[in-house]
């Protein structure tokens, strides 16, 4: 790839890995929905207020206020599909925002150009692979937003596309006319024949192959031009059955168009030219940039030999500048079996947690999931061919909300949303800060945003406002950081930073009982959970007890085990952090029962830390 000059980054210095991931604290944002940069009256990267912008900040009262009318309802709907404006330039006017949270790395929606013509705000239909979108802002300014951000102590983790590229070719309507005269390029294991690439207009007008005029640059075909020849893609239309082999393999995510990444056996594979040029223009964006890591994007329909392909050059060529332990993160739906296994097979360094750790995390502060089912997602060493111990702390992303929500079919909405559930987003959320793996906080979360709809459209709110804000409200930005689970979460991450167990200790489910006799772990009872549910980190002969209560309306108190060798009769603990509070600073005595156990209160809706 001619057009990539490498030879810039010569003598560079480069912002050196984590020694440990772990110790991060991510935020995923969808950078069209987050920051416009033009909103006021919030907090500047120094603490000091910004008042000249014109969006104000989103009151109470705003709520609801952009579908008071069919009309208004229409038009908030329909506005949810559209790019919206969020900006590079403008995610960095919040990185004080995000340090002051607690967030030590940022992951960041694909920020390549997209195909023309379409309302790829979302970044996972990409025709330039060489280029920022427009619409996101420069090249430069991805660059000013990184060092900006190392500035911060914030790391930079990039959303990457291998799988597919976005809608840059047509296929012929003749081929695929049905007999009612409708167009279904659907996947039957055939390759369809191709019309041609789609030209600035979104018209598959230009030629299927190498030999393009001058104006296809940059917004026709597909760029880079390795990706012109023929081979590159599969061809072989769109998926209908996610889990039928080998079309989740080969065919299209609807008009995103698979590209053929190579052929052979894990240990033998042969990558194409298509995968090796786009694992070249990745590298040249870690040095441009200085990225810390990326998130891979459809890592289960990319053949295992391709991403153990990808992981190795990219994890070279990162040890080469000085990244030791640059992250790959990969997507791979499905249970945490096949996620694991995946994940060993392919060389990548996480999962991200999408089906079993979000659904079992949510389920479990609602009262609806027993809590051993999500603490087991951590210890079951054998999903990896391991028959001893083996802790998940560093491999596995770890979230309840997302862009997707592909757990819940179509009936999508946040964590938030429905009765009751905002008083519980901070448990949630301390769950999530305190409890083993890497912690991801989705946009908005932080403000118990509560989209809900038939649409991934309505889980994907405009943090700053404009016509699709939070709540159904229009004009009216949310970086509120007096709100209670902003400040309770920034709270709950300092004392994480503060005390190593939380971050790499070991991890137990804690027995309870009502008594102080009867001792058993918290588990469903008619059809709900509404106690008090604890856990214990343990490192190097540290312990730190937290605890959350499932009742959103009442105060619990319980019984609490602690580990029995650590201590003994007498000795107490100081609670470091409560919902309430008056609480903090408070000390829980030691007594032998069942062991060793401390009687602890949770506030309704609660979280508490003990040390």
């Amino acid at each position: 790839m001619a057009d990539l000059d490498f030879g810039q980054f010569e003598g560079r210095e480069f912002h050196p890995s984590p020694a440990a991931m772990e110790d991060e604290v991510l935020y995923f944002l969808m950078l069209d929905r987050f920051s416009d940069g033009r909103e006021r009256d919030y907090l500047d990267v120094d603490g000091q207020p910004v008042t000249d912008g014109t969006t104000p900040p989103l009151r109470p009262g705003d709520h609801g206020n952009a579908v008071t009318t069919p009309e208004d309802k229409a038009r908030f709907e329909g506005s949810g599909v559209n790019w919206l404006g969020g900006t590079l330039a403008g995610l960095r006017t919040k990185l004080g925002y995000l340090r002051r949270l607690g967030v030590t790395a940022v992951w960041i929606s694909p920020v390549l150009r997209q195909a023309p013509g379409t309302n790829s705000y979302h970044g996972y239909a990409t025709q330039n692979f060489l280029d920022v979108d427009p619409h996101f802002g420069t090249a430069g300014e991805l660059r000013e937003l990184v060092k900006a951000a190392h500035d911060e102590n914030i790391r930079v983790i990039l959303d990457v596309v291998l799988n597919h590229a976005g809608d840059v070719f047509g296929y012929d309507p003749d081929r695929y006319r049905t007999p009612q005269g409708f167009f279904d390029a659907r996947w039957d294991g055939n390759p369809y024949k191709i019309e041609g690439f789609r030209d600035a207009s979104g018209k598959p007008l230009l030629p299927y192959g190498p030999d393009l005029p001058d104006s296809a640059w940059p917004d026709g075909a597909v760029w880079p031009a390795e990706l012109q020849q023929p081979g590159t893609f599969t061809g072989k239309g769109r998926i209908s059955n996610w889990d039928w082999f080998p079309e989740f393999l080969e065919g299209d995510f609807e008009g995103l168009k698979d590209v053929n990444l190579g052929a052979g056996p894990v240990d033998a594979y042969r990558p194409s030219a298509g995968l090796k040029a786009l694992t070249r223009a990745y590298q040249y964006w870690i040095a441009y940039a200085d990225l810390d890591g990326f998130r891979v994007d459809t890592v289960k329909h990319m053949d295992p030999g391709a991403a153990r392909y990808f992981a190795s050059a990219i994890h070279e060529f990162a040890q080469s500048i000085g990244k030791d332990n640059f992250y790959l993160i990969a997507e791979i739906t499905g249970d945490r079996g096949f996620a694991y296994r995946t994940l060993e097979q392919v060389g990548m360094d996480a999962a991200l947690g999408i089906a079993d750790v979000q659904d079992r995390l949510e389920g479990l502060v609602k009262g609806y999931r027993d809590p051993v089912e999500y603490f087991d997602l951590f210890r079951n060493s054998y999903e990896v061919g391991k028959d001893s111990h083996t802790w998940f702390r560093d491999r596995v992303v770890t979230s309840y909300d997302d862009h997707d929500q592909v757990r819940k079919g179509q009936s999508k909405a946040r964590f938030a949303s429905g009765a009751g559930n905002d008083r519980l987003a901070l448990a949630a959320l301390a769950l999530n800060a305190t409890t083993l793996g890497i912690p991801c906080v989705y946009y908005g979360s932080e403000q118990a945003f509560d989209g809900h709809g038939d649409n991934d459209r309505y889980i994907r709110e405009a943090m700053f406002g404009g016509d699709f804000g939070p709540f159904r409200s229009r004009g009216g930005h949310a970086f509120d950081e007096t709100n209670p689970i902003y400040r309770d979460l920034s709270r709950v991450l300092r004392l994480r930073r503060r005390l190593p167990a939380l971050r790499r200790g070991r991890q137990y489910l804690r027995e309870i009982s009502g008594d102080g006799d009867s001792f058993g772990l918290p588990r469903m009872l008619g059809g709900r959970m509404l106690s008090v549910v604890p856990w214990s980190r343990l490192l190097a002969g540290a312990e730190v007890v937290c605890a959350i209560n499932t009742d959103p309306d009442h105060s619990r108190t319980a019984w609490v085990t602690v580990d029995n060798e650590l201590h003994t009769q007498g000795d107490s603990l100081t609670c470091l952090f409560s919902t309430d509070q008056a609480a903090e600073g408070e000390r829980v005595r030691v007594e032998p029962r069942n062991g060793k156990a401390v009687r602890l209160t949770v506030p309704a809706a609660g979280f508490v830390l003990y040390a």
